[in-house]
């Protein structure tokens, strides 16, 4: 069965902030559930595996593509009741934001400047300058494979560091709905500038953001805890940034074909130069090795791997 949208052999790297990745045998954009469903009944008809993909601004794609149908969520309906955002999980981050900001509700602020959309930053829990996602959200609205609509709480979401229930349950998020609070809409535009601004000045693209997670200090040996402890912040607890860590172990500046390591975020690997996923996968697992030899903290990547 064919079905409507559904394209063969498209290009990866044009949907991710990475700018790589080979072909995708099948890649469709779907714009709600109805149409999700039909391109799941494609995937399972003809027995392919499926990925789904957001905002693509955190996830490495092979160089030899993928085989199988990537499902690309592109819904973007938005709404505003009362001190309520209701998005479709397509709806990029910067919109929301704006959209909080122009009807004066705060709570969003600390995502300015945040890449990828919604689905993809309620699934993994995305966060920065002190938020979370989790500190907004009312409701999720999830699509099972078999095509069943559930509703989720925030307690149901099961929110951890960079984690969430739909990490693990394999479900689809379509929407959400956000509470948020009244706010100063001058106010909000000055913390979402200045956001913008840091990540202007730190941030090379194409890239991914920052390729590890920041390490939680109850998994910082004390002796490093000691050493770096003017570099401990909160967001949201307490933790040591992993760039310290890739700074301290002399790998920024480090390169490997089209990749580096940049000199102004060390989590962050650039890829400056046509980099191939090999090239960026070979300074992820030589940053994994140093820092382990050299602090004993094992590394976990936030970037998602489809290697």
């Amino acid at each position: 069965m064919r079905i409507k949208g559904l394209k063969q052999n498209i290009a990866i790297a044009k949907y991710t902030t990475y700018k790589i990745g080979g072909p995708a045998d099948y890649f469709i954009s779907i714009k709600n559930s109805e149409e999700l469903k039909q391109a799941l009944k494609f995937a399972n008809d003809n027995s392919l595996p499926f990925f789904i993909l957001a905002g693509g601004s955190n996830v490495l794609f092979s160089d030899e593509g993928y085989r199988g149908l990537i499902i690309k969520i592109d819904n973007k309906g938005l709404k505003i009741n009362g001190d309520e955002i209701m998005a479709e999980a397509g709806v990029l981050m910067n919109d929301a934001v704006s959209q909080s900001i122009e009807n004066n509700l705060a709570g969003l602020e600390w995502a300015g400047g945040l890449p990828g959309t919604i689905g993809g930053a309620i699934r993994g829990n995305a966060g920065c300058f002190g938020g979370e996602i989790r500190d907004v959200i009312k409701e999720v609205g999830a699509v099972t494979y078999n095509s069943e609509l559930k509703l989720y709480s925030n307690k149901d979401c099961e929110f951890g560091y960079r984690d969430s229930v739909f990490k693990h349950n394999n479900e689809i998020i379509m929407s959400a709905v956000f509470k948020l609070r009244p706010g100063n809409k001058e106010n909000l535009k000055a913390i979402v500038f200045d956001h913008i601004k840091y990540r202007q000045s730190r941030y090379r693209l194409p890239s991914c953001g920052s390729v590890f997670k920041n390490c939680p200090l109850e998994k910082v040996p004390q002796q490093v805890q000691e050493k770096f402890k003017e570099k401990i912040k909160t967001d949201p607890f307490p933790i040591l940034p992993v760039a310290v860590l890739i700074g301290a172990s002399g790998l920024v500046g480090k390169i490997k074909g089209g990749a580096i390591i940049t000199k102004e975020h060390a989590n962050i690997i650039h890829n400056f130069n046509n980099a191939k996923a090999t090239e960026v996968l070979d300074l992820i697992n030589l940053t994994k090795k140093k820092v382990k030899q050299k602090f004993d903290i094992n590394l976990e990547e936030e970037v998602q791997l489809i290697i």
